[in-house]
């Protein structure tokens, strides 16, 4: 099973899970990634909130399957044309493809485009995985966690740690508009993850940081993660 992870900068991830291509958050307006958007071609693009900082480029992939809550599907659709769509929420789970894809609490807020006017609903973070989610611990089961825009909350450590166990995570770490490296570090010891990757930093500059007070941090959590900084565009193979 091939399960491969592309940072295209910000919180834009491209996840393949097999012959399944995921596109998590279309934002390519940013300086760590050199990529073309119109090279890409996801089966299924991932939203996890209206922010125009990740809804940038959708109008890119109108031919894709968008995932995302009611609420931001619809507008999608009404402002942007996108014909094919699922609307899900807070703990569901859909299969796509070869990917099973589980949307997870994120605490920020959810105003569509710009962060004013109408709401998005509950902003989101998806858990991503090979498997079906069950409460049996599987080892060989591979699953990557994307945190979306967010604080620290204990859901991280209660639900998305114990039950869905990631083995990867990507988290915000740019602080001002989410978690900066201390609380991110902290989320990455609760989920207890083998590698973490920090997203949504150095894009605009209150969000600019040193990624090595990232590092430190994890390590003064104790926890055992292996932190990957990558560089834009830059891929990371979670399992073959």
């Amino acid at each position: 099973m091939t399960f491969e992870l592309t940072w295209y900068g910000h919180s834009t991830w491209a996840v393949t899970v097999d012959d399944t291509e995921l596109l998590i958050d279309p934002f390519f307006d940013n300086p760590k990634t050199d990529t073309d958007p119109e090279e890409l071609d996801p089966d299924h693009v991932l939203i996890t909130h209206g922010h125009a900082d990740h809804i940038g480029d959708v109008d890119r992939f109108g031919g894709s399957h968008f995932v995302s809550t009611p609420e931001i599907t619809g507008y999608l659709a009404d402002n942007y044309g996108i014909e094919e769509s699922t609307g899900m929420n807070l703990g569901g789970t859909v299969e796509l493809g070869d990917a099973f894809v589980t949307m997870v609490r994120a605490d920020h807020t959810n105003g569509l485009d710009t962060g004013y006017g109408a709401s998005g609903g509950m902003p989101a973070g998806f858990v991503i995985s090979d498997k079906k989610p069950t409460q049996e611990s599987d080892a060989d089961t591979t699953t990557f966690y994307h945190a979306g825009d967010t604080s620290l909350h204990s859901e991280m450590r209660d639900v998305i740690g114990t039950f869905l166990e990631p083995d990867a995570a990507a988290v915000p770490v740019g602080d001002h508009f989410t978690m900066g490296p201390a609380q991110a570090a902290v989320a990455v010891d609760w989920i207890d993850v083998d590698v973490a990757f920090p997203m949504h930093y150095d894009t605009f500059p209150p969000i600019e940081i040193d990624t090595d007070e990232f590092v430190r941090e994890v390590k003064a959590t104790g926890s055992d993660a292996d932190v990957v900084v990558l560089d834009g565009d830059e891929s990371y193979t979670l399992a073959e």
